[in-house]
């Protein structure tokens, strides 16, 4: 067997091909990655909950059967995100509340992934309740960012993109509603997408027809990002706004070679302020799109709308979502979580039903916008990353923002307009933070949106950046 970092260093699609051949077990890799979370976790505290027990009985069961009855992971281990219930393993959705929490049953999306034989080994750190894409909570405390531990690591994905950075998992769970899968795979170097809505089924929440918040896979280069995300998709009835499997695998789609011939790039989306560097670095990445005969051009869609159709809308999810523990638990509550709260049980009916208009109209032209472009680029977040000690970016390029949201905004406009998005690692700033690209295509595009990206990651060269160990600064 490869030693340790051998194994933490290879690609999970690699890793994948020697589980199904048996020159590799999930339990050689539950070790690997054990040994990896002990050397390094106490840096950067990512992984706060661990399952190695339940991870090793599972894998004694998956081994039982034959090599093709494994599923397309085989036996890949997969850390989950602590806002998702994985049954009998402490879940705290980042709330003191919860802090005891054990759920008796998993959610969909976990069934889905063990179905296709990944193996839950951790949980991942998150803000509470996903909120304010900067990964700090009451329970866990905050997760550093492994380039300069004294930066965060964004959120709300926060300790699922640090566990890839630095060999603690090779794929990892995510979930993504103003950028949460997208905002920490840019602070930390890796690749997260935003599926189209439906594309991954999950356990209802609050609301039925929720769709701003989706769930999906994060990696360390495209390819892995297409293995995970075809072992995370299929239709469920218990989602009704779920998704059928697609007849090719992302996988194939990913490699299958396909090139855009017209490509817009915008360094700000006509919404927001942007740090010049982030600028420039992602605006010469897409430039490169150039190297494989596409046209690159500076446009966008008429977004203006974005900032007051997304504060209603996530106001209202908060509401209906958090009202009660609102009523029960204020004092346990983040002030972040209350305004949001808040704000949303002080909406009219007409302030909801402009921001579903605008939704609407948003969308609308987004789409037309693809009819004349195959892909939009723009920067993934609108900084690297920021100082732990902040709550939230306070302001950008000379603007100040009114709330703990609006630095988010070229993320959730994307949201907004229900298409599918990635964060690919696009360059490095002069303080060797990396910086990374939105890629955006049409709602259910996301075999386009793969090969796309693995087409720049392929030409930009910057594949095999991580693992790294974490760089401590104090």
């Amino acid at each position: 067997m490869l030693a340790t970092p051998d194994l933490i260093a290879m690609d999970a699609c690699a890793l994948v091909e020697r589980l199904r051949d048996g020159s590799l077990t999930p339990h050689d890799l539950l070790d690997a990655f054990e040994a990896r979370i002990k050397a390094v976790d106490d840096k950067v505290n990512a992984l706060p909950t661990l399952c190695f027990e339940r991870a090793r009985a599972h894998a004694d069961r998956l081994m039982r059967r034959p090599a093709a009855q494994r599923g397309c992971l085989a036996g890949l281990p997969i850390p989950i995100k602590d806002l998702t219930d994985v049954e009998g393993v402490r879940t705290t959705y980042g709330s003191p509340i919860f802090a005891d929490n054990v759920p008796k049953k998993s959610n969909i999306l976990v069934e889905t992934l063990e179905a296709n034989g990944g193996i839950v080994y951790a949980k991942s750190n998150t803000p509470e309740f996903g909120a304010g894409a900067q990964t700090f909570n009451e329970v866990f405390g905050a997760t550093r960012n492994p380039w300069n531990t004294s930066r965060s690591a964004a959120g709300s994905s926060g300790g699922a993109a640090v566990a890839l950075a630095t060999g603690m998992a090779c794929v990892a769970h995510g979930s993504d509603m103003g950028g949460s899968l997208r905002n920490p795979a840019s602070f930390c170097g890796v690749v997260g997408l935003r599926p189209s809505l439906g594309r991954v089924a999950k356990t209802p929440g609050s609301q039925i027809d929720g769709t701003l918040s989706v769930e999906g896979p994060m990696a360390r280069n495209v390819e892995d990002l297409a293995l995970l995300l075809d072992a995370m998709t299929g239709e469920n009835p218990a989602d009704p706004l779920s998704l059928a499997t697609p007849p090719t695998s992302f996988l194939d789609a990913a490699r299958s070679g396909w090139r855009p011939l017209k490509i817009a790039y915008s360094a700000d989306l006509g919404i927001t302020p942007v740090d010049p560097e982030v600028a420039a670095i992602t605006k010469a990445a897409a430039a490169r799109l150039a190297d494989a005969d596409a046209a690159v051009e500076e446009a966008h869609p008429d977004l203006s709308e974005a900032h007051e159709c997304f504060q209603v809308l996530r106001a209202l999810g908060f509401a209906i979502g958090r009202g009660k523990l609102l009523r029960e638990h204020r004092d346990l509550l983040k002030p972040e979580v209350i305004w949001n709260i808040e704000k949303g049980l002080r909406l009219s009916i007409d302030e909801i039903a402009r921001a579903e208009a605008q939704r609407v109209v948003l969308t609308q032209r987004m789409l037309a916008f693809f009819a004349q472009y195959d892909l939009l680029l723009c920067p993934a977040t609108i900084t690297a990353a920021f100082p732990i000690e902040q709550r939230y970016l306070e302001a950008c390029a000379g603007k100040i923002f009114d709330s703990y949201i609006d630095w988010l905004a070229i993320a959730y406009a994307i949201t907004l307009a229900c298409c599918p998005a990635l964060s690919l690692p696009c360059g490095f700033t002069g303080e060797d933070l990396p910086v990374g690209l939105q890629i955006v295509a049409p709602p259910r595009a996301e075999a386009r949106l793969l090969a796309g990206a693995k087409l720049l990651e392929d030409i930009l060269g910057l594949r095999g950046k991580t693992p790294i160990a974490p760089r401590v600064v104090h």
